[in-house]
């Protein structure tokens, strides 16, 4: 942030020069070697009226100074560094969302960009995978408290030029705390856990452009790390999510030390072309390669009283041990034409493939225990997956009218996939999977008049064998959107979307439906203001067969949600006689749904903007937001926000 707060100084003593400064005293031509603005306020925030970490996990505004956001272009009138740097910033000041972009060029030389993005993640629903809340105890047992930085930093070397090299870096890092569960035969335990992962992305290549062919190379690697420490102090007795005894005993845990730490690298190599051989044929391929590896270490302690049923074991302690290494090599490659030979008709076609596989081995040692016997088991196993995945697709354009384009084609989806844990072990040692599905297409663009335009497509897919139980299997898909200039200033708009699917495989037998549909206006009959406004209507109903995990009876899922979201934004500009210009805007947005979870959700916002002079504006913002959910009262909230700021022009 700092580095953009002096920026915002420079606005300053150039906006007083220039007010100073005589009419007219502006050489002719001249150009502002600075240019844009910046946004500086404050917000308060109110006290959360409910529940806390629910408003954290939806809003998460904090009060305080802001850096609410600027853009602004530097030029260099000596090219000596660049001739031309831009900047946008966005929400600095411990905003859960902070990002800061840079572009700097100088022609015929280079083209550098830097994205950064500095993310708060917190989710800690107080009702979310929670199954201890029967018995009144409200804890998210998968929360995270959680920061991640991301950046992406490119240099492209002679851009315009037949030849362009390119570097780039990426980085990824994220650290925090959270909660999470510890599993044992017999019980679930929720510990505390500390989270840090890294991921760099170091790539480089060299891009040919010709006038009907082009061709770009690149070479480019990865390394990984993620860490995982889970604790539970001593001192203390976590019995778990299972009260009930288990073959008369009550299982508890009364200290735990576990961590994980992975590490990984890969290499990959990439080439992709485009070509014109002829002026109604076009051609494309892209072929990458790649073969990660990483190895894995875990340690755990844990004392408590604690079951083991296989074989049946009742220990007091437990420590273990485990080292793993893995190998993936991954080809992935796809290839297309598109044919316009005849005046009305345009054809295009594309096939990929995408094949991976994996080969790995764990060494263990766990030695489980009491004061009056200790249990040691050691393995070795080796494990392998093959996983092979294709897409053909074909599409016909016909232009049937200047008004009217139709389209149609077929896609074919095909694949296999098999595992395998040596030595065999449980009813996992051994998996196999294949995928078959068959694809119709279609869709329709029409424009009766200039004013009105229609758009349609739908696809309808049938499945021989899926991979997952909650994959397309047997579905239609539909979407459709309209657009009309009712009138010079008024714009309506409507789209509706639907998917059906049903999986009717004996175990699975799963139905899901989601429909929705959309009415917008944007409504703009002057200067003076101006209107939009949309409404959503949404429904989804969801049946899914399942294996109850304590009895192993057959169960049903049964979700259903049907919702209606509103968005309307009024804004005035009203005729008055003063150099303040003011600019007002009211409105918000609303969320109500019913059926298995109940949710209303109202965001209503109300804007005030004066100009002070010809580089100062003085602006205001109110927001309320009121989060309700019938089923769990305890997780609503009521927030206020209020934000007021300066913003500087040059």
């Amino acid at each position: 942030m700092r580095p953009l707060l002096a920026v915002a100084l420079l606005f300053v003593p150039d906006m007083l020069a220039q007010q100073a400064a005589p009419t007219g005293s502006q050489a002719p031509g001249a150009e502002s070697s600075l240019t844009g603005w910046i946004d500086l306020g404050y917000r308060w925030v109110s006290d959360s009226g409910g529940s806390f970490d629910t408003y954290r996990s939806l809003v998460n505004l904090g009060s305080g100074p802001k850096l609410l956001g600027a853009e602004f272009s530097l030029t260099d009138p000596t090219h000596r560094l660049f001739d031309r740097l831009r900047v946008r910033a966005y929400n600095l000041g411990g905003d859960p969302y902070q990002t800061i972009h840079v572009d700097a060029e100088k022609s015929k030389l280079y083209q550098f960009s830097a994205d950064h993005r500095n993310i708060t993640y917190f989710d800690v629903l107080p009702s979310w995978a929670d199954p201890l809340l029967s018995r009144g105890i409200v804890l998210n047992e998968q929360a995270y408290d959680t920061h991640r930085k991301m950046g992406n930093y490119q240099l492209d070397l002679l851009p315009g030029n037949w030849i362009t090299p390119y570097l780039n870096w990426e980085h990824d890092s994220g650290s925090g705390n959270g909660t999470t569960v510890f599993f044992t035969d017999a019980n679930q335990f929720p510990v505390p856990d500390k989270l840090k992962d890294l991921t760099n992305i170091y790539r480089g290549g060299v891009r040919f452009e010709l006038r009907r062919f082009h061709v770009t190379l690149e070479q480019g690697g990865t390394t990984f790390k993620d860490d995982q420490q889970l604790f539970q102090s001593p001192g203390s007795t976590n019995y778990g999510n299972v009260p009930a005894s288990v073959l008369g005993q009550t299982t508890d845990l009364t200290s735990l030390l576990a961590a994980y730490g992975i590490r990984g690298t890969s290499i990959y190599t990439r080439g992709l072309f485009t070509a014109e051989p002829a002026p109604w044929l076009d051609l494309f391929g892209e072929f990458l390669y790649s073969q990660p590896k990483d190895d894995t270490n875990y340690q755990q302690v844990a004392t408590g009283n604690l079951l083991q049923l296989s074989p049946l074991l009742v220990y007091a302690g437990q420590s273990w041990l485990l080292s793993s290494a893995a190998k993936l090599p991954h080809t992935t490659g796809s290839s297309g034409f598109e044919i316009r030979h005849l005046s009305r008709v345009r054809i295009t076609a594309n096939w990929m493939t995408d094949r991976m596989h994996n080969a790995g081995s764990v060494a263990s040692n766990q030695v489980s225990g009491n004061a009056a016997t200790n249990q040691q088991a050691q393995e070795l196993l080796n494990s392998a997956m093959v996983n092979n995945y294709n897409q053909a697709e074909i599409n016909l354009f016909y232009d049937a009218t200047s008004k009217l384009m139709v389209r149609g084609g077929y896609r074919y989806v095909w694949g296999d996939a098999n595992d395998y844990v040596l030595p065999p072990a449980g009813l996992v040692s051994a998996d196999r999977a294949s995928l078959r599905r068959n694809v119709g297409l279609g869709g329709l663009r029409y424009q009766p008049a200039q004013k009105l335009s229609l758009t349609a497509e739908a696809e309808v897919g049938s499945s021989g064998s899926t991979y997952f139980r909650t994959s397309l299997y047997d579905y239609q898909r539909v979407r459709a959107q309209a657009r009309y200039q009712a009138l010079k200033a008024l714009t309506l708009s409507a789209a509706f979307s639907g998917l059906l699917n049903h999986n009717p495989t004996p175990g699975v037998e799963s139905d899901y439906q989601a429909l929705q549909e959309t009415l917008s206006a944007f409504w703009n009959p002057g200067k003076t203001w101006n209107l939009q406004g949309t409404y959503t209507r949404s429904t989804v109903h969801s049946n899914l067969g399942y294996s109850d995990p304590g009895t192993l009876l057959p169960q049903t899922s049964r979700y259903r949600d049907n919702a209606h979201t509103a968005t309307a934004l009024f804004e005035m500009k009203p005729k008055v006689r003063s150099r303040l210009a003011p600019t007002i805007s009211a409105g918000g947005s609303f969320f109500i749904s019913s059926g298995s979870r109940p949710t209303n959700y109202y965001q209503p916002i109300a804007r005030v903007r004066l100009r002070l002079s010809r580089q100062l504006q003085w602006f205001s913002e109110w927001r309320y937001y009121g989060y309700g959910q019938a089923f769990y009262i305890y997780e609503g909230f009521r927030t206020h926000t209020l934000t007021t700021g300066l913003r500087l022009t040059r």
